[in-house]
């Protein structure tokens, strides 16, 4: 499935080069018209991050979140410094179908392992960012990529198999924001060893080859951000070229 996403800092639709707030694109687009834009074009999900929610809970940007979900016209994920069972509730509260969790799902992951009981695995996606060492390790970054986390993926992930996890969306750092190619290996090793879980592939896709590439990985999803909206290529054009990888 494609998915577009969006990332806003105080109500503007941005784009940030590999996390760094220092290093922002702001688009002269109102986020509700690329909701109604991106859903005309065929897309049944949005992915949102609020990045002035991800640096301050308490300017979370609910109100325009709740007015994208409003308009109905898709199913939405949300995430950006996800803290709190609070912060959780607000998402499902105005209608959000799935809560997105970065960090604190490396950091403490007893915590979000219950709210998936409470609430459903089926209502998160595990945001994991990951740095791969020179000795092959899939190390996660977390808090705005700023910190090694210490943790590998696949440890990380086995342990949240027996909650039901089932979205993973896993960025390769290196590839964020560049719009040169994703990290295929990654993507087909990944889906392989952890068959039950749904991969939305994120970070560096910048043309319609790189999604045709994604397709023999298998991954469930595909997050496109900066080439829409730098016009590389249409949400129509991208899900006209996914569907033809056949039935899945």
């Amino acid at each position: 499935m494609i998915i577009p996403a969006i990332d806003l800092i105080d109500g503007s639709v941005v784009r940030l080069y590999q996390g760094d707030y220092q290093q922002k694109t702001q688009y002269q687009l109102a986020p509700v018209d690329v909701v109604h834009s991106y859903a005309d074009q065929g897309a049944e999900w949005l992915h949102i991050v609020d990045l002035t929610g991800a640096k301050d809970t308490e300017k979370r940007q609910l109100s325009l979140i709740k007015e994208m979900v409003a308009t109905k016209r898709m199913q939405f994920q949300c995430g950006g410094g996800i803290r709190s069972e609070q912060d959780v509730q607000q998402l499902l509260d105005i209608g959000v179908a799935r809560v997105v969790i970065g960090s604190l799902a490396v950091k403490n992951p007893d915590l979000v392992q219950s709210w998936m009981q409470k609430y459903g695995a089926q209502h998160f996606v595990l945001a994991l960012d990951i740095n791969i060492n020179a000795a092959g390790e899939k190390r996660i970054a977390t808090h705005g990529w700023q910190e090694d986390s210490g943790v590998e993926l696949g440890k990380l992930l086995q342990s949240y198999l027996d909650f039901g996890v089932e979205q993973v969306l896993c960025t390769d750092i290196s590839k964020d924001g560049t719009l040169q190619g994703p990290n295929y290996e990654l993507y087909q090793e990944m889906v392989q060893q952890f068959p039950s879980v749904n991969w939305q592939a994120s970070g560096g896709i910048g043309s319609l080859d790189d999604i045709e590439k994604l397709k023999p990985t298998n991954v469930q999803g595909v997050i496109l951000g900066r080439a829409l909206l730098e016009g590389k290529f249409t949400v129509e054009q991208a899900i006209a070229l996914w569907q033809q990888r056949g039935a899945q």
